[in-house]
């Protein structure tokens, strides 16, 4: 059963998190980091862009590959997740030519997942995965469904998703998603979930309750043998059922 590490606040759970994947970086520098966006990890971004700047060699040797986007979004679209996880850390530390994502808007959406995951099998697999939780259990774009997708997969957007606060910045609304499948990221070696904020209390009740179900992808975790699970108290649900 997953054991959360809960914390009084987002600044404390942000700081906890960077502290994690800086020793990560230093156990072993040539580490594959897949990474989320969203508002839960952008603090924790923000400073190990400030760890970066102060110890330059820390992301020297390391590669990282973005979890997701919105698909059918300009590549300039201040909505991408691209374009939010090149501004908190990507460009800050100079990370591009090691730095791998989704095309937001491919012609062929299908090759681009077969781009990634080709990328990924012969790069991977990732050493530290950096997530967040969905409303309704979602990891990435890997939402609740009958069947899960193990790889890289064009992704049909839930309603949950398609509300979700990054694409307040864009006037256009995606079509699809491309992500990262549950087989990639069970193959980590370390996995971070980060839970933050009231509004994530009730799905991470469910994941605590230890039930393994597609209809939840997160729950999928609980078969995974490192992962840390931050939350803030906010986050924290009074009671968990099992």
């Amino acid at each position: 059963m997953l054991r959360p590490i809960v914390l009084p606040d987002y600044k404390t759970l942000s700081q906890r998190a960077a502290e994690l994947v800086v020793a990560e970086l230093r156990a072993k520098p040539t580490s594959l980091l897949c990474l989320a966006s969203g508002s839960t990890p952008t603090r924790t971004y923000e400073l190990l862009a400030l760890e970066g700047a102060k110890e330059p060699t820390l992301f020297e040797h390391c590669s990282i590959i973005k979890l997701d986007d919105w698909g059918g979004l300009s590549p300039g679209d201040r909505a991408t997740c691209d374009s939010q996880l090149r501004t908190t850390l990507v460009s800050p530390l100079g990370l591009t030519e090691r730095y791998v994502a989704f095309e937001s808007n491919p012609l062929d959406p299908n090759a681009e997942c077969a781009r990634i995951e080709a990328w990924l099998d012969q790069n991977g697999p990732i050493d530290i995965s950096v997530l967040g939780l969905g409303i309704n259990g979602h990891l990435g774009f890997t939402e609740p469904a009958e069947n899960l997708q193990p790889f890289a997969h064009v992704a049909e957007l839930s309603q949950a998703s398609l509300a979700h606060a990054m694409l307040a910045k864009s006037d256009v609304r995606p079509t699809y998603g491309l992500t990262l499948g549950m087989a990639d990221l069970i193959q980590s070696r370390c996995i971070l979930l980060l839970v933050s904020g009231s509004t994530k209390r009730d799905p991470l009740q469910r994941l605590l309750g230890g039930r393994l179900s597609t209809e939840f992808p997160a729950s999928m975790l609980q078969v995974h043998p490192n992962v840390l699970l931050i939350c803030d108290a906010a986050a924290y649900p009074e009671s968990v059922s099992t």
